[in-house]
This record gives structure tokens, C-alpha cells and sequence, in this order.
């Protein structure tokens, strides 16, 4: 049974930092795409940043996180990081580990991703 559990959610103030983690377990960790979707109140749930097992996309983060966010993994662990500096209110979301195994899957959004960690919650304050 894949398994994603995630930690490392809080509430900062604008400006600060936070890193999620998220290990899993019942799978090759190798072989699947995993990263993080984020959603905010009232809005759908959109990618942040993830590891593609496509190798036309290996590595994504949205436009709206890139410079402030980065993904990271230690495979051994079984852990995939995500470090989030700058913080703005509108990072304000529940955050998601996800994963999967079919190949571009995450390019297809978060409808066709086929494994979720609960959400985190990242608050952050103006």
C-alpha cells in the first residue's frame, strides 16, 4: 500500500521560511513521480514542485514559487523536501505530497495523480 505521510507545516510570518517533508513507503520510491500540490481557500488544487519520471520535465516549480521554492530528495529516506524561503501570504495553502507511478502523470494535474499525503497547513502572516 503506498503511503505518503507529510510534516513541516506552520504559520510564519512574511519573509520567513519553512521545509516540508514527506516520506513514503510501499513503493520504489525510484520509479514514481512525487512532489507537492498546494491549495488555497476557495481555489483548485495546483502543482507547486515535483520530480517527473518524464524526461522531458524532470524536475518542475510553478512560476509563482521559482527563486523562493526548491524540491529535493533523499532517495535512501524515501523523503522528498520542500524548501520554502520568501514566504508571502499568498503561499497561504494546505500543501500535499503526492505520488505516481504512471509516467507524466503529474503533467495531467492533480485529477490523474493517484496518491496523496494529508495536507499540511502553511499559514503565512503580512
Amino acid at each position: 500500500e503506498v503511503q505518503l505521510q507529510a510534516s513541516g507545516g506552520g504559520s510564519v510570518q512574511a519573509g520567513g521560511s519553512l521545509r516540508l517533508s514527506c516520506t513514503g513507503s510501499g513503493f520504489t520510491f525510484d520509479d514514481y513521480s512525487i512532489g507537492w500540490f498546494r491549495q488555497a481557500p476557495g481555489k483548485g488544487r495546483e502543482a507547486v514542485c515535483y520530480f517527473s519520471k518524464s524526461d522531458e520535465d524532470p524536475t518542475y516549480c510553478a512560476d509563482s514559487v521559482k527563486g523562493r521554492f526548491s524540491i529535493s530528495s533523499d532517495n535512501a529516506k524515501m523523503t522528498v523536501y520542500l524548501q520554502m524561503n520568501s514566504l508571502a501570504p499568498d503561499d497561504t495553502a494546505v500543501y500535499y505530497c503526492a505520488a505516481d507511478g504512471v509516467v507524466g502523470a503529474f503533467r495531467h494535474g492533480p485529477e490523474v495523480v493517484g496518491y496523496w499525503g494529508r495536507g499540511t497547513q502553511v499559514t503565512v502572516s503580512s
